[in-house]
């Protein structure tokens, strides 16, 4: 029997949120938060990835701007001239589409690095935005025989040459989250001075945890507030080696970032960056991206695993091809139950923890070794075929020989089969 009261409650009325139990303990965000894509330029560091043609570039860059994405990298046009190319198309596409996102370029903090961002601005149109690095941790500058003079030294000369282009400069600190903070107050000062308006802390071997990324955000803002520089942007990038990219990035909003970036599918050197899309469903499912649609989140991803050729696993939040797909009896049962009812978003919900409609996608009832009768009354009312009793008989008992979820062509062998001759009864 129905409970037509449960039909008309939205989920947040069907679901106890212990996520918001304590508000003062739930994530609470900046407003005005940014979101920045690092998928064209760090994504293809990956050593896995292949770097693919301009058009596919193009189309990612469409589909990032479709999703609401702030600003990408769109490359490192000092790597030569493929690179260079590749950037000066991507930047005339943002300029003549006149899409919203804006365009960010990599460069070491090397004039001879910037210069060819500096000729592609003048070119385009478009200010694009410099993210200047260099390492700033012991262990790189031991590695490196750096002293902290001399990349003080880069550092100003690379970000007063973007200054005078009339560019704005983002100042990248490489492994901030191994830093002294001693050396990161000498270059932060140095970098503002010098005319950077925005600072990126890196987490570049993926080695903060939420408490290191809290304490290097609250540390900086204090920082910014003693020497007068509250308007100066703060990015967090950060990568994914403990497997703690996504959180590390809601933390750092949570401490007040200006911008996060990620990448999609978190591809990057090692284990890549953190994932842009699940940030980016995070942040749907926190509510903090407003009427946003994410409806094209799933072309983005299928696009990008297709240009860059990384697979997605089967198992990938949300865009994964098992992500709302079962067929596990109890399961189904439940999901079938409330479709029945006529009711999405109870079946989007009772046995997921994201609702598949919000980005694209449906609850799937498969047929497999755990499956019931129901699994397959439904897989057969869903293609227009008579839920028979014999059929449906048969579909089962070749689902609980098989030892994996039966295919489509396979169930439809079961379904296109003579029926067994009935059994003649013994003769009394």
């Amino acid at each position: 029997m129905e409970h037509p009261k449960a039909l008309c409650l939205s989920p947040h009325e069907l679901i106890y949120d212990w996520n918001s139990v304590d508000q003062r303990a739930s994530l609470i965000l900046k407003k005005g938060f940014e979101l920045h894509d690092e998928t064209l330029r760090d994504g293809l560091q990956s050593p896995s990835v292949f770097d693919p043609p301009i058009e596919d570039k193009l189309e990612i860059l469409h589909l990032l701007d479709a999703v609401g994405i702030d600003t990408c990298d769109v490359g490192l046009p000092g790597a030569g001239p493929r690179a260079y190319n590749d950037v000066l198309r991507l930047c005339q596409e943002i300029a003549n589409a006149k899409l919203r996102i804006r365009p960010t370029c990599a460069g070491r903090t090397l004039v001879q690095d910037l210069r060819p961002i500096a000729e592609i601005a003048q070119k385009t149109g478009i200010a694009i935005e410099v993210m200047t690095f260099i390492g700033s941790s012991p262990i790189r500058a031991l590695a490196e025989d750096w002293s902290l003079d001399l990349i003080r030294k880069r550092s100003v000369e690379a970000i007063a040459f973007g200054v005078k282009e009339g560019l704005p400069v983002n100042y990248v600190t490489e492994d901030t989250t191994r830093s002294d903070p001693r050396v990161l107050y000498e270059l932060f000062r140095s970098a503002i001075e010098a005319g950077a308006t925005r600072l990126t802390l890196c987490d570049t071997v993926g080695h903060a945890t939420p408490q290191g990324v809290r304490q290097l955000l609250g540390w900086t803002r204090s920082l910014l507030r003693a020497i007068g520089a509250d308007s100066i942007g703060i990015d967090w990038h950060g990568h994914n080696d403990r497997g703690l990219g996504v959180i590390n990035s809601l933390a750092a909003l949570e401490s007040g970032a200006d911008r996060v970036h990620g990448a999609v599918l978190g591809v990057g050197e090692r284990v890549g960056n953190a994932s842009l899309d699940q940030i980016l469903v995070n942040l749907k499912l926190l509510g903090e991206l407003g009427d946003r649609d994410l409806s094209a989140l799933g072309s983005l991803c299928d696009k990008v695993s297709k240009a860059l050729r990384v697979p997605i696993p089967p198992n990938y939040p949300v865009v994964g091809r098992d992500a709302f797909r079962t067929a596990t009896g109890v399961h189904a049962a439940a999901i079938i139950k409330a479709l029945e009812k006529g009711n999405r978003d109870l079946a989007d919900r009772v046995y997921s923890g994201v609702p598949a409609s919000a980005f694209g996608r449906e609850q799937e009832i498969e047929i497999g070794p755990m499956s019931g009768a129901s699994n397959v009354q439904f897989w057969l009312k869903r293609r227009g075929l008579s839920p028979d009793p014999s059929l449906v008989s048969r579909i089962l008992a070749a689902a609980k020989r098989s030892h994996r979820t039966l295919t489509e062509e396979e169930i439809w062998e079961v379904v296109n089969s003579p029926s067994p001759p009935m059994e003649s009864p013994n003769p009394s």
